[in-house]
């Protein structure tokens, strides 16, 4: 629609509103990485015609005791490895599946030194093998075998016994690619596990535990809400417990009032005027 009215502009026909069309903004980071040559753009076309885009305030998130379920419902020390990293992490599948032995580090005082605590470094890779990439671009590097650099997440008591229950049991010794998740069973055994074989994995498992469809992304809103909440309404810990870019992502989707908090009960008492 707005070439439309552009075009009737340049024939000399309502110029005003042409001019008032033929705008230009600056390049947002999403423009720079996906325009042809955007590292040097300066001005992007601006459409003051296109709707806003409007986040959406309530995220699908996990029933109550969803986790517990899933790890009866779980048939391997791998898969029972994924459902806590999830739930206790909030990582995105891509973040997981490309996660590599290295970007590990679960003990305390990691040479790194840029966590004193057991943590793990997600690390944008373009080229592993299962395809599987971290969304986030934080630079990194590896020196002298150590991983440093990336988005550091802290790590819990609980996922790193999943972890070495997963590598004691059921990981291959002579795997050479040095990624975390791998295949089973099958021709491919041994092989880097693939994003989409995760997510039916948790399908799976959601529905023999009476669940449904288990979508990965539940468990990074239940995460986030969780940590919101525990952290008092804590943007600042939100953002970077769960990676995102800025607070306000947070803010919108996250940071709403439970309605039957007793807090939120009480204050409307008090609007209402009513002293119980």
């Amino acid at each position: 629609m707005k070439g439309f009215y552009l075009h009737q502009a340049g024939l000399g026909i309502n110029e005003r509103l042409g001019g008032q069309l033929n705008l230009t903004r600056l390049p947002s980071r999403a423009d720079r990485e996906w325009a042809l040559l955007g590292h040097l753009r300066l001005a992007m076309p601006a459409n003051p015609l296109a709707p806003h885009r409007v986040r959406r305030r309530h995220p699908k998130m996990l029933p109550d005791g969803a986790k517990v379920r899933l790890l009866a419902a779980a048939r391997t020390a791998r898969d029972r490895m994924v459902v806590t990293w999830l739930a206790d992490a909030g990582y995105r599948i891509g973040e997981l599946c490309g996660l590599h032995l290295s970007d590990l580090h679960l003990r305390e005082g990691a040479p790194c030194g840029e966590c004193r605590t057991p943590h793990s470094h997600i690390c944008h890779r373009e080229n592993n093998p299962n395809r599987a990439a971290a969304k986030t671009k934080w630079p990194w590097s590896l020196e002298d075998g150590t991983v440093r650099g990336g988005l550091i997440k802290r790590v819990s008591p609980a996922m790193i016994h999943t972890y070495f229950e997963y590598v004691t049991t059921e990981y291959p010794a002579g795997a050479q690619h040095g990624m975390l998740l791998v295949q089973l069973t099958g021709p491919a055994a041994g092989q880097p596990w693939a994003a989409v074989a995760a997510r039916r994995m948790l399908r799976r498992a959601g529905h023999r535990a009476g669940l449904g469809t288990v979508l990965p992304h539940a468990f990074r809103h239940s995460f986030a809400t969780a940590v919101l909440d525990a952290a008092g309404g804590n943007l600042m810990i939100a953002r970077d417990a769960g990676g995102w870019a800025s607070t306000a992502v947070v803010d919108e989707i996250y940071a709403h009032v439970d309605i039957t908090d007793p807090a939120f009960s009480a204050a409307l008492r008090r609007v209402w005027g009513d002293p119980g």
